[in-house]
C-alpha cells in the first residue's frame, strides 16, 4: 500500500468525525447543551461576583431550587402532554396564602397546612385540565385566562388577611425544620425535592403513565387512535402541575413565613425560561426531568447574580425576557435541523481497498443460466423471503417483511399459511435439534417458534462495549444463525448503527460495524465473540463441531472462528477476494458449503471504497436516493468446497428470476433460493447431488 494510502486510511478510520454524528445521535444531547451553558453562566458568575460561589450560597440556592425547581417540573409535564400553563405564577400565590392562613391565621397543624396548599393547588390544575382537556379549549388562551382570575382572587383575599399573617408567627418546630433544617448538611426542603423529582423521573421515563404522556404530546391524534385516553391525560397533566405547585407555595411558606402583593408574579416567565432553556420542547412529547433541573439551576444562578450585581428588577425580567426569546428560536431551529444536520455528518466511510477480482476464478464465475429456469414457489405471495428453510416433514419456512412466518407444505408447495407471526422481518432461520424454529427478526432480536407456532423471544441483546457512544448492547440487525451441537446460538449482527430499512448505507462506511454473537441457553447469557466485522451475515455450523463459517458481505470474503477445541478464538480467512458479496451460508450435500451472493462487485464501487471522502461529501451534498451503492441487483449462487475452493456457480443471467440471492438451502436434491427484495422462492433441480440429503439429518444425526 502506498504511503499516501496508509495516509488516508488512518486518517478516515481514527479522524473521520463517526464520533461527532454518533454523540449528535444520542437523546442526550439535548441536556448537553444547557448543561455547557449552565457551567459558563457559572464559572461567569464566579468572575464578575466575588464570593457569590460559597458553602452559603450553594445551601440557600438548594433551598431556592427546592421551590423553583417543582414549579419548574409542574411546567414540565403540562408541555411535555402537548399544552402549556402560564397561570403557575398565580397559582402559587394562592397555595402560598392558603399555606400561611392554615399556619399563621388559624394556627393549624403542618399537615392540615399541606393539604390546604395541595388542594388549592389541586383545584387551579383541575379547572385548567377539564377547559383544556375535556372542553378542548386552548392551553394558551385558557391559562392567560386563569392567571387573571387566579391573581384576582389573591389580591382579594391577601389584603384582608395580610395583617393576620404578618403578625402571627405559628409555634411550630415542624415547620421550623421544613423552612431552614437541615439533614446530613442538606437543607430538608432540598432533599424533599429530590426525592419527588427522583419519582417523577421514573414515572415519566418507566412507567405507563409517563409514556402517554409523551405520546399525546408528540402526536395526539396517533395516541387517540392507539387507545390513549387523551382528555384524561392532558387533564392529569394540568392536575400534577398544580400539585407540584402547591408543594412549591408550602416549602416556600416555610421558608419565609410571609407573603406579599407581588408574590407569583412574573414566576411564569421566569419557569418558562428555566424549562426551555433546559431544553424542554415547546412543540411536546420531548423533555426531561433532567431538563428542567438544569434549566432551573441556570436561571437561579443568573437572576441571584444580577440581584448581588445590583441590577434593577426591570432589567432582570428584560434580561430574562431575552434569553426566553434565544431559548424558543434556538429550540425551534434545534428540532427542524437538527436531523438535517446528523444526517451530514452520521455517514463515516472509511479506507477499504479490495484486491482486483481473482483470476483464479473466472473460469467458474463465467455466467450461465442455470437458475434462469427455476422453479418458483410462492410468486406473489411472500415478500422478502430473505432466507429459507425446510423440516424433516419437507415444508418450506420463509419469512416476510410483513412480519410473518410462511409455511409452503410439501410436495409441491402450492399451498402454504401463516406458521407465525412475529411482528418483524424474520431474516437468517434454522432449526434447532427439538424441533423449534429459530429466527433473527431484524430490529427486534432472536427468537424461537415451537411446532405448534408459539413465538417466543431468546435474546434481544448482548453485553454493552465499553468505549461504544451509541447503545450497542440493543440488536439492531441480527441476520443470520446456526446453532451448535451443544445448543448455542451463533448469530452475526450486521452493523450496530442502521437499522434494517438503511443497511444498504453501512456499505457506504465500509466499517467494522458488524459483530458475531453467542447466546447460551443453559445459562442465558448473550455475549459477543468477535467484533469490527464488515457486515459479517450468513453463519454456518462446521462439520468438526468446534468451528463456524461468517460472511463478511462488503469484504466480500467468509471467514472460519474456532469457539471449540485446541484452536479456540482463533479466526483465519476462508476465501476472500469474491467477485460478490456473500450473504447466507449453509451447508451442503459431499462436504460442500453453498454461499448467495447478493450482488456482484463493480470496479466503480470497488474503486470509490478507497475514496472515503468522496463517499463523505456524497453523502453530506444529495440526496440518498442519488448515492452510489454497490451492485445488488445481480446476485448468484456459488458452491465451495471444505477448504474454500470454488466448486461450481449458479447464475440467473437474464435476471428474470432471482435478480438478488440472499439464502440457499439444499434439500433431498433441490436447492431452494430466497431473496430479501423477492416476492418469490427459487427452487432448482440438482443433477450431481445425493436425493436423500438433508442438511439437519447430518448435522443432527436424525433419520
Amino acid at each position: 500500500m502506498a504511503n499516501s494510502d496508509k495516509l488516508i486510511q488512518f486518517r478516515h478510520r481514527y479522524f473521520s468525525g463517526r464520533l461527532v454524528g454518533e454523540v449528535l445521535s444520542k437523546s442526550w444531547i439535548d441536556s448537553a447543551i444547557p448543561f455547557a451553558a449552565l457551567i459558563v453562566v457559572l464559572v461567569t458568575m464566579a468572575v464578575l461576583v466575588p464570593g457569590m460561589v460559597n458553602i452559603a450560597y450553594m445551601a440557600d440556592l438548594s433551598r431556592q431550587l427546592a421551590e423553583f425547581g417543582l414549579v419548574a417540573l409542574a411546567l414540565t409535564i403540562v408541555i411535555m402532554s402537548g399544552g402549556i400553563d402560564l397561570s403557575v405564577g398565580s397559582t402559587f400565590a394562592l397555595c402560598v396564602l392558603a399555606s400561611l392562613v392554615g399556619m399563621n391565621v388559624l394556627g393549624l397543624p403542618v399537615a392540615v397546612s399541606l393539604a390546604l396548599a395541595l388542594g388549592a393547588g389541586l383545584l387551579c390544575g383541575l379547572l385548567n385540565g377539564v377547559l383544556i382537556g375535556y372542553l378542548r379549549l386552548r392551553a394558551f388562551i385558557t391559562t392567560l385566562v386563569t392567571l387573571v382570575i387566579y391573581r384576582a382572587l389573591y389580591d382579594i383575599i391577601f389584603p384582608r388577611l395580610a395583617s393576620a399573617i404578618v403578625g402571627n408567627t405559628p409555634d411550630s418546630p415542624a415547620w421550623d425544620y421544613l423552612g431552614f433544617g437541615a439533614f446530613y448538611g442538606l437543607p430538608v426542603s432540598f432533599i424533599a425535592f429530590v426525592v419527588i423529582a427522583v419519582a417523577i423521573h421514573i414515572t415519566l421515563s418507566r412507567l405507563r403513565p409517563g409514556w402517554r404522556l409523551r405520546a399525546v404530546g408528540g402526536a395526539r391524534k396517533s395516541a387517540y387512535n392507539a387507545g390513549i385516553d387523551v382528555k384524561r391525560t392532558v387533564c392529569l397533566a394540568y392536575v400534577t402541575s398544580g400539585l407540584l405547585t402547591g408543594t412549591a407555595a408550602f416549602l416556600f411558606s416555610a421558608r419565609l413565613g410571609s407573603t406579599g402583593a407581588d408574590t407569583g408574579i412574573g414566576m411564569e416567565i421566569a419557569v418558562l425560561t428555566a424549562v426551555v432553556l433546559g431544553g424542554v420542547s415547546l412543540g411536546g412529547g420531548r423533555g426531561s426531568v433532567g431538563n428542567a433541573i438544569v434549566g432551573a439551576v441556570l436561571v437561579l444562578i443568573l437572576t441571584n447574580g444580577l440581584i448581588r450585581m445590583s441590577t434593577p428588577g426591570s432589567v432582570n425580567q428584560l434580561v430574562l425576557g431575552l434569553i426566553l426569546i434565544l431559548a424558543v428560536l434556538f429550540d425551534a431551529k434545534w428540532v427542524k435541523n437538527r436531523a438535517k444536520i446528523l444526517s451530514k455528518v452520521y455517514v463515516s466511510p472509511t479506507y477499504l481497498a479490495l484486491p482486483s477480482r481473482a483470476e483464479r476464478h473466472q473460469a467458474q464465475f463465467a455466467p450461465n443460466d442455470r437458475l434462469g429456469e427455476s422453479e418458483l414457489i410462492g410468486l406473489g405471495a411472500v415478500e422478502g423471503p430473505e432466507d429459507v428453510v425446510l423440516d424433516a416433514a419437507d415444508h418450506l419456512y420463509t419469512g416476510t417483511r410483513h412480519g410473518t412466518i410462511v409455511r409452503f407444505f410439501a410436495p409441491d408447495y402450492t399451498r402454504s399459511e401463516v406458521f407465525a407471526r412475529i411482528g418483524g422481518h424474520p431474516l437468517g432461520l434454522a432449526f434447532a435439534r427439538n424441533g423449534d424454529l429459530l429466527a433473527c427478526v431484524g430490529g427486534m432480536g432472536v427468537y424461537r417458534v415451537d411446532p405448534q407456532g408459539t413465538v417466543s423471544r431468546v435474546t434481544d441483546e448482548t453485553n454493552r462495549s465499553w468505549l461504544s457512544v451509541i447503545d450497542d448492547s440493543r440488536l439492531r440487525l441480527p441476520d443470520d444463525l446456526d446453532i451448535a451441537r451443544d445448543g448455542r446460538i451463533f448469530f452475526s449482527e450486521a452493523t450496530i448503527r442502521y437499522e434494517l430499512s438503511d443497511w444498504v448505507t453501512d456499505a457506504l462506511e465500509g466499517r467494522g460495524n458488524g459483530r458475531l454473537i453467542c447466546h447460551d441457553p443453559r445459562t442465558g447469557q448473550t455475549r459477543t465473540v468477535l467484533r469490527g466485522l464488515i457486515f459479517p451475515n450468513g453463519v454456518t455450523m462446521c462439520r468438526d463441531g468446534q468451528s463456524l463459517l461468517f460472511a463478511e458481505t462488503w469484504a466480500c470474503r467468509i471467514s472460519r472462528y474456532w469457539f471449540d477445541g485446541p484452536n479456540k478464538g482463533q479466526r483465519e480467512i476462508f476465501i476472500d477476494n469474491l467477485q460478490g458479496y456473500p450473504d447466507n451460508i449453509n451447508r451442503g450435500s459431499n462436504g460442500t458449503y453453498w454461499v448467495a451472493l447478493l450482488g456482484l462487485r463493480t470496479a466503480t464501487f470497488d474503486l470509490a471504497m478507497r475514496k472515503p471522502a468522496f463517499r463523505r461529501r456524497m453523502a453530506k451534498r444529495i440526496a440518498s436516493d442519488e448515492w452510489l451503492f454497490p451492485n445488488v441487483n445481480r446476485g448468484c449462487v456459488v458452491r465451495l468446497s471444505e477448504t474454500g475452493e470454488v466448486l461450481d456457480v449458479l447464475w440467473d443471467l437474464a435476471g428474470r428470476n432471482h435478480p438478488s440471492v440472499t439464502s440457499t438451502c439444499e434439500h433431498k436434491g433441490y436447492l431452494y433460493l430466497g431473496g430479501v427484495s423477492n416476492n418469490r422462492i427459487g427452487r432448482v433441480k440438482l443433477c450431481d447431488a445425493d436425493s436423500a440429503w438433508t442438511s439437519s439429518q447430518e448435522y443432527w444425526g436424525q433419520v
